[in-house]
């Protein structure tokens, strides 16, 4: 089997991207994990696929599998390289707003430039049950038990579930630990990611997500949607945030319930190539 590939990355969440638009791609798990092992294969967070739109209304879609092979519903550095993917195939104009569909749904994406891509990532879910999330009712804070000490968490979807953590140090030991213990939590039962913040101003957070089936990642797009989303609800952000990440920044506008959510970071191309197998 061979298969083109272009490796690019949005802050540091690395993605290979292998074009589809002749039918949906058909790759299994076992596959999609040699293909991410960093030491015997290409290596990345994702897989995703340019792929021709399945809603009618849309000019493309794209899949997205994570390094375990396991299917994911956004990603949203991975919506940002899909763009800007589509913007150098010559698919897409810069300062075009075009409507591509990902496995959770639409959404609109605006090529900024060459390297910076705008994406409407839609407005952010609370309800436990569309997380989802083992819970009763909406709350701003809920009570999630590790190892029978209580953890203070957020919960929301970005089009996938995520667990929002204020923690006062993001290097703190038992990070380590709590990522993954969040992760596979029995009260998200599809999994979660898990990701711990840090406020440094009303309009300035630092965070750092790991990620379900793909583990600690340097940047999160949907994990620094859902970390503002999660501390503006509870009106501890304003309108506009900047959240730095491990690999980088990006730039998140929202203005509350009822309006959407707006994502703003970079895309960079690495390199081309070709992936065999016997």
């Amino acid at each position: 089997m061979s298969l083109r590939f272009t490796k690019m990355h949005g802050a540091g969440n690395d993605f290979a991207v292998i074009e589809s638009r002749d039918g949906a791609l058909a790759l299994d798990p076992a596959t999609i994990r040699a293909m991410a092992d960093r030491h015997t294969g290409i290596g990345f967070d994702q897989l995703l696929s340019v792929e021709p739109a399945r809603d009618g209304m849309s000019a493309f879609y794209y899949g997205i599998w994570n390094a375990d092979g396991s299917p994911s519903g956004q990603c949203g550095n991975g919506v940002r390289c899909v763009a800007a993917w589509l913007q150098r195939a010559g698919l897409l104009a810069i300062g075009d707003t075009v409507r591509i569909e990902s496995p959770s749904g639409p959404v609109a994406v605006r090529v900024v430039d060459a390297q910076r891509v705008t994406v409407d990532m839609g407005e952010p879910i609370f309800e436990p049950a569309q997380i989802p999330f083992d819970a009763a009712r909406v709350a701003q804070r809920y009570a999630l038990e590790l190892d029978g000490q209580p953890l203070e968490i957020g919960a929301v979807s970005m089009g996938n579930p995520h667990a929002v953590i204020v923690v006062d140090d993001l290097q703190a030991p038992m990070l380590e630990r709590l990522g993954p213990a969040v992760t596979r939590h029995a009260r998200f039962p599809e999994g979660v990611n898990a990701g711990f913040v840090q406020k440094l101003s009303p309009t300035h957070v630092r965070l750092r997500v790991h990620e379900r089936g793909s583990g600690w990642t340097l940047a999160c797009g949907t994990g620094a949607c859902a970390a503002m989303a999660v501390l503006r609800h509870r009106g501890e952000l304003a309108a506009q945030v900047r959240v730095d990440l491990p690999g980088g920044t990006l730039e998140i506008d929202w203005a509350g319930p009822g309006e959407r959510l707006w994502m703003t970071g970079p895309a960079s191309f690495v390199y081309e190539g070709e992936w065999l197998s016997d």
